[in-house]
Order: structure tokens, then C-alpha cells, then sequence
């Protein structure tokens, strides 16, 4: 089958970064597996993280990609509500073959029927980006729980990227909060408030002061997908006392000691946790699939395409890992077809 690997992590310029490569077509399929024909993928961070940071053991290839919309060809002996021939969404886990070859492996149990409404490219820009917005804000901020005398808002850092770019959409559409995004960028302003942000800040300026000056009072909750760091003295300014971070991104360290005078709580998200530990609710991510599935069908979101990249090979990844790399790409890149 014709996929796309690297067998040695280096920049995005050099010329085997990425390859085009022929492999075997996977045959073994686990009891609650899929084997999945891949029509489209989409490209996150994640896929530039490990294609600079891990190393494949000797003579072998990694397969990058964790985000598509295909065909079930094959079914596990012990899944349940899949056929062969359905059409599909999902995210993959980390520890597998990932979506950027013909055919995929993946556990059923992290997978939905793909939304009626929208084509393979549409729905494979959705599920990595979608269960980790979803997971954030109501399994780790819990945001339909009140913080005490904090306003009722949420502050979402990076608020057009692709996570950002769901979670603002899912916080207006199944919450009662006032949803507050940054951007820093006329186009990418434009783009959040398209989503439903009530109000856009700038992620560029400083926050807690554009934030009092809404008039609305200290958010007891924030999201912040990049550059949590940077951010990390005016988030303790900026939140309620008793208030709550969910993070997604990776700083090389995080003093989170001023937190304690507001006794404020932090949670890291990582949505291939219950893939990685087959953790017992593992199926959780299958059904919130199902519902922003039926989210989409309904008109309530919309997917976060972006960018349409062509083709699926090696050229056309490495174009969208240079422009992820920029950090300045809105909602997300797809591409489709082998």
C-alpha cells in the first residue's frame, strides 16, 4: 500500500524529512479493530512533535497522521455497530501505524460513522481536534459547574487554531457561557468571531487588561491551546479565584506555584490518554464523536477546514508541516486521496 513515512527525525526543508514509501498492507486486526480504506487526513501539531522527536527503531519507517475519514473495509470479531462499507471519522492512537497510508488499523471504540452532511476532507479535519476540545471543557474544566462570583465566561487562548477553532464553536453551542477567544491577526479575528465568539481579544497584547475591559468580570475558566507560558502570569491575574486551566500544549516548564493564593486548578489534556491506557471509558471517545457528528448534521458546527492540500504524498505533507511549524495557520490542512 502507498503511504507516507521518515525513518530518522530532521527539519521539514530536508529532502527525506518525509517519503513516499510502499508497505505491506496490515492484516492482523485485533478483536475490537477496524481496518479502515483512508480517503482523507488532516495534519496537527502532533504529527510535527513526533516527526522531530522520535526516532523509529532501526530499518523501519513511522507512518505520521492522526486524524481521517475513510471506509471500513474489514471488522474486528468482537466490534459492534460498524460494517464493512460504512463511512468513518476518527484520530487514531499514538502508539499505532497512523491515517497517512491506504489502509489503517484502528480500534473501533475511538471511531464514529462520519457526519452525513459533510464530505471525507470536511469530516478528517474534525476528530483529533474535536475530542480534545471536548475532553477539555467538559471532562477536565467541567465548565458546567460553576466557579463561585466568576463571571460566566471562558477564555480560550489561540482561539483560531485547530483546536481553538472547535472548542469556541462547542462552548457556544452547548453552554450557557460567554465564550472570549484571542487571535491576533485580522484574518484569524474574523474567523473566531464567524464561530461564535462573543468576544475576540488579542493574544499579542497583554490579556488581563483587554479582559477587565469588558466589563464582565473576572472568567472562572480558561483553555488555552498554545503558548501557555507565555501567558501563564496574566491567566493567575486574569481568573476568578477558585478558577480552572485546562491546557494542550507542551512548555518546557510550568511554574504553576502563584496559583496557590487563588487556589486555582490545573488540568493537562491529552486525548490520546484513553487510547494509550485502552482506559475503561475508552469508548467515551467514540460517542462524543457520534455527537458532533450529529452536531454538524444538525447545522449547530461546522468543520474547521481551512486548507485544502492536495493530494496525499510526501510533497503535500511537507507543505503542511512547514506551515504548521509557522504557527500562524487557522482552523485546519487537509488533504485527500492517494
Amino acid at each position: 500500500m502507498r503511504a507516507v513515512a521518515y525513518e530518522t527525525p530532521q527539519p521539514i526543508a530536508a529532502p527525506n524529512a518525509l517519503i513516499d514509501v510502499d508497505l505491506p498492507a496490515p492484516t492482523d486486526l485485533r478483536p475490537h479493530d477496524l481496518l479502515v480504506e483512508v480517503k482523507a487526513v488532516s495534519v496537527n501539531p502532533a504529527d510535527v512533535k513526533i516527526r522531530l522527536g522520535v526516532t523509529p527503531p532501526a530499518d523501519t519507517r513511522k507512518v505520521l497522521g492522526w486524524d481521517a475519514a475513510g471506509v471500513v473495509r474489514r471488522v474486528g470479531a468482537e466490534v459492534t455497530g460498524f460494517a464493512v462499507g460504512d463511512a468513518v471519522y476518527y484520530a487514531g492512537a499514538i502508539d499505532r501505524p497512523g491515517s497517512n497510508a491506504e489502509l489503517q488499523v484502528v480500534d473501533a471504540r475511538i471511531v464514529a460513522k462520519k457526519p452525513i452532511s459533510l464530505d471525507f476532507a470536511a469530516a478528517a479535519a474534525l476528530p483529533l481536534t474535536a475530542i480534545t476540545a471536548w475532553e477539555a471543557l467538559f471532562d477536565r474544566l467541567d465548565v458546567a459547574k460553576p466557579v463561585p462570583g466568576a463571571a460566566k465566561a471562558i477564555l480560550i487562548i489561540g482561539g483560531a487554531g485547530g483546536v481553538g477553532s472547535i472548542a469556541v464553536q462547542l462552548a457556544r453551542q452547548l453552554t450557557d457561557l460567554s465564550v472570549i477567544a484571542t487571535a491576533s491577526r485580522a484574518e484569524t479575528q474574523a474567523w473566531v468571531k464567524e464561530l461564535g465568539a462573543h468576544h475576540v481579544i488579542d493574544h499579542a497584547q497583554p490579556l488581563a487588561p483587554q479582559i477587565a475591559a469588558l466589563k464582565i468580570g473576572a472568567p472562572g475558566l480558561v483553555f488555552s491551546t498554545t503558548n501557555t507560558d507565555q501567558h501563564l502570569g496574566e491567566i493567575v491575574d486574569l481568573l476568578a479565584p477558585q478558577g480552572r486551566l485546562a491546557l494542550i500544549d507542551d512548555p518546557k516548564s510550568l511554574d504553576i506555584n502563584p496559583f496557590k493564593r487563588k487556589s486555582l486548578s490545573v488540568h493537562w489534556e491529552l486525548m490520546f490518554t484513553r487510547s494509550l491506557f485502552t482506559t475503561a471509558d475508552i469508548a467515551a471517545q467514540g460517542k462524543l464523536l457520534a455527537e458532533v457528528a450529529h452536531l454538524v448534521d444538525a447545522g449547530k458546527i461546522r468543520t474547521t477546514l481551512a486548507a485544502h492540500f492536495g493530494q496525499i504524498n510526501a510533497a503535500n505533507l511537507k507543505r503542511a508541516h512547514a506551515a504548521i511549524e509557522t504557527g500562524r495557520t487557522k482552523g485546519k490542512i487537509v488533504l485527500e486521496g492517494f
